[in-house]
């Protein structure tokens, strides 16, 4: 099944879609994440490499995203140095994300795919082919880096 124009993501309370929702301007998609570089290869100095990111992706009423805030908190390799101190990149990431998410209200969602890059990193809602037969149509949808993927019910449930 074709993927829709507008992709339903379901809040869900203490997972993955914990903080999406809506406020006054529209709806919104917010994420802590790790990720590394587009093209990224696997080797030595890899820890310098993934970055913790938080993301809040804006969207209007209708699911066209307006505007992303994204910003890095800081690297595998710092966070490995400091990984229980209140000034770790974990700590001062999530401690950014209650801040941009102040005010807003938690609920389902429905936008339209969209794709940027930050610092060298893919993120957004991208469509994608994953079915086994040989007429290329999109199928899924995959929200990077994050790599959830949405697909057929579309009933805004997600796969890992």
């Amino acid at each position: 099944m074709a993927v829709p124009e507008i992709i339903p993501i379901a809040h869900e309370p203490g997972y993955r879609t914990s903080t999406i929702g809506r406020f006054s301007g529209g709806q919104f998609l917010a994420s802590v994440t790790y990720a590394f570089p587009d093209g990224f290869v696997m080797g030595d100095g890899w820890e310098e490499q993934k970055r913790l990111f938080v993301v809040l992706h804006r969207f209007d009423d209708d699911g066209h995203h307006q505007e992303s805030d994204i910003w890095c908190a800081g690297t595998w390799a710092e966070q490995m140095k400091r990984p229980y101190d209140e000034r770790s990149v974990v700590a001062r990431a999530r401690a950014r994300l209650a801040d941009v998410l102040a005010d807003r209200e938690y609920c389902d969602i429905a936008v339209q795919p969209f794709q940027l890059t930050f610092d060298g990193v893919v993120f957004g809602l991208i469509t994608e082919c994953h079915a086994e037969d040989e007429d290329g149509e999109h199928d899924w949808a995959e929200l990077y880096p994050d790599r959830l993927g949405f697909s057929a019910p579309w009933n805004g449930e997600y796969d890992t």
